[in-house]
């Protein structure tokens, strides 16, 4: 995947994440793509704190296609996968990780919040421990500021 087709994927992951934001959702989302590194096959948001967007694509992801095949697919999200998501997308089989914003980032934001009382786990860090040899993407910092917009004044 280069740089404009990850920069593509982030801008979709992005409108998917203020639609769910103007749902009273949190801005978050994910989307699946093809090897092709342009179809989208899938889409989630955000529907509940233990319910993250990445977590509920890779169960989706995992019921509707082969394992070798999602070895072959990106997973595109517009802030770096928590511990809990990345664990879903290496248990899916899911080949590679896109992220805009890292989740450092995120905690400048959130602070303490308790609806996103996220780990300071980098995805990088918990792929490491495993077998698998997922590649992982971002953050861009082309597409920040965007993703950044969508939770400004979100976790007051």
């Amino acid at each position: 995947m280069n740089n404009d087709q990850a920069c593509k994927a982030l801008r979709t992951v992005n409108s998917i994440a203020a639609k769910a934001k103007s749902k009273g959702k949190h801005p978050f989302a994910a989307i699946l793509i093809a090897e092709d590194a342009e179809s989208m096959l899938l889409s989630a948001s955000n529907i509940s704190t233990v319910r993250h967007a990445e977590i509920e694509l890779a169960r989706k992801a995992a019921e509707m296609y082969d394992a070798d095949f999602l070895w072959r697919c990106t997973i595109a999200t517009n802030f770096e996968p928590c511990a809990m998501c990345t664990g879903a997308i290496y248990w899916a089989n899911i080949g590679r990780i896109v992220y805009g914003v890292s989740e450092t980032e995120l905690i400048k934001l959130t602070g303490s919040h308790k609806e996103n009382p996220t780990l300071k786990l980098p995805c990088r860090d918990v792929i490491k421990a495993g077998i698998k040899q997922i590649e992982i993407l971002g953050p861009y910092k082309s597409v920040e500021d965007e993703i950044l917009e969508l939770h400004r004044n979100f976790w007051l």
